[in-house]
């Protein structure tokens, strides 16, 4: 009797487990919904190493070192547009000239 009612309790915690990834998987979804409903430009690594003429590979290294904004869904990344918009204002420096 004690190994039914311990073998349903397992049972219970895993599927309340599964009940919680679920529930975090459609909260990711919802948020990343809300996102996109903004009309919000997303752009995949080929558009975005294609626009900033650096290479694939490049484009991940900016990644991995925290250069660039990104987001992840499975094994699709994507990046906001007006996110690389803003990192690429960030680094502008104006021109100057040393008189002579």
């Amino acid at each position: 009797m004690n190994d039914l009612i311990l073998a349903d309790r397992e049972l219970e915690v895993g599927f309340i487990g599964k009940l919680d990834a679920l529930f975090e998987g459609i909260e990711r979804m919802d948020a990343s919904h809300k996102a996109l409903s903004s009309n919000e430009q997303f752009l995949t690594d080929k558009e975005v190493s294609a626009w900033l003429k650096v290479s694939r590979r490049t484009l991940q290294d900016y990644r991995n070192n925290g250069m660039v904004s990104y987001y992840q869904l499975g094994g699709k990344i994507l990046y906001k547009e007006s996110d690389i918009e803003k990192q690429l204002m960030s680094g502008y420096r104006n021109a100057y000239r040393l008189e002579t």
